[in-house]
């Protein structure tokens, strides 16, 4: 799945912060629940404007992103 189909921003939506395409709900916020616990089932009921495969397939996307041979190219955009 292209990842413009599952996040977008836009500066008047959250400020242009990444959202879940045709949500109001941040990207990072999955990434928040999960690392404090929370399961994605939990998740996806505190947040019903996404859906499961929207929710994976970042996930997946992240997994990609991460374990990329071109990881050195995350490290010069993050630091």
């Amino acid at each position: 799945m292209d990842i413009k189909t599952l996040i977008t921003t836009n500066q008047e939506i959250l400020g242009g912060q990444p959202v879940f395409k045709g949500t109001r709900v941040p990207v990072g916020t999955l990434f928040d629940h999960l690392e404090a616990g929370v399961s994605l089932d939990d998740f996806l009921d505190d947040f019903p404007t996404v859906t499961r495969q929207q929710a994976v397939s970042v996930l997946e996307a992240a997994n990609k992103l991460l374990t990329s041979k071109n990881i050195e190219q995350l490290y010069a955009t993050v630091a």
